[in-house]
């Protein structure tokens, strides 16, 4: 954990509030795409467009998965969560367009 601090130490928490927001809603946005390849490669198998289409869109939400992950780290401390605010941000990654719910609801500032 002291890695990702160090990390994003050099970045003023504006940003990263900015930057943690908009990857919440590009993970929940991501998931569409992924249910849309799922549904896609499930009617045509053997087709090579839809199975390359599920590659690249995998990929993408890997991407914004892992970023949402780290991300969790500096979001904790601006925040100001406690452990179980923590381990439920970190368990709504695992869920469809639960990102947005945490960007609404859990990560502001105001919340008292």
């Amino acid at each position: 954990m002291d890695f990702i601090e160090k990390l994003f130490a050099k970045y003023n928490d504006d940003k990263i509030i900015l930057w943690f927001k908009k990857v919440c809603l590009l993970e929940a946005i991501s998931w569409i795409f992924l249910f849309s390849a799922m549904i896609w490669i499930r009617y045509d198998r053997e087709g090579l467009l839809p199975t390359i289409y599920i590659i690249i869109i995998g990929n993408i939400h890997g991407l914004f998965f892992t970023l949402y992950l780290l991300l969790l780290v500096p979001a904790r401390r601006i925040f100001k969560w406690d452990d179980e605010d923590t381990v439920f941000a970190l368990l709504s990654a695992f869920f469809p367009f639960a990102t947005i719910w945490i960007d609404k609801k859990l990560a502001r500032l105001d919340r008292q």
